[in-house]
C-alpha cells in the first residue's frame, strides 16, 4: 500500500495495488472508492482529508506481524 497526501488540496489517496482504476464508487461526500471492471478494490481516494481523519495517523503506521507467517519455510 502506498499513501499519498496533497495539503495544497487536502486530498489523501491510498494505493493499494497497481491494477489500473476503471471505476468509482463514491461512499460518501469525498470518499471514494477506485475498482478494476472486475470490482477489485484498488485505491481509496479522501477528500476533504484533514475534516475527516487525523492526517498524522495515516503519515505514520506501526506494522505488527504474524510471528507464525515469518517463520514458515517457503517451498
Amino acid at each position: 500500500m502506498k499513501v499519498y497526501y496533497d495539503d495544497e488540496v487536502d486530498a489523501l489517496y491510498l494505493k493499494l495495488g497497481e491494477e489500473t482504476p476503471e471505476g468509482v464508487i463514491e461512499i460518501s461526500e469525498g470518499v471514494n472508492l477506485d475498482t478494476t471492471s472486475e470490482g477489485k478494490l484498488v485505491g481509496i481516494e479522501i477528500l476533504k482529508a484533514s475534516r475527516k481523519i487525523d492526517i498524522r495517523t495515516i503519515l505514520s503506521y506501526t506494522l505488527e506481524l504474524d510471528k507464525n507467517l515469518l517463520s514458515r519455510n517457503v517451498a
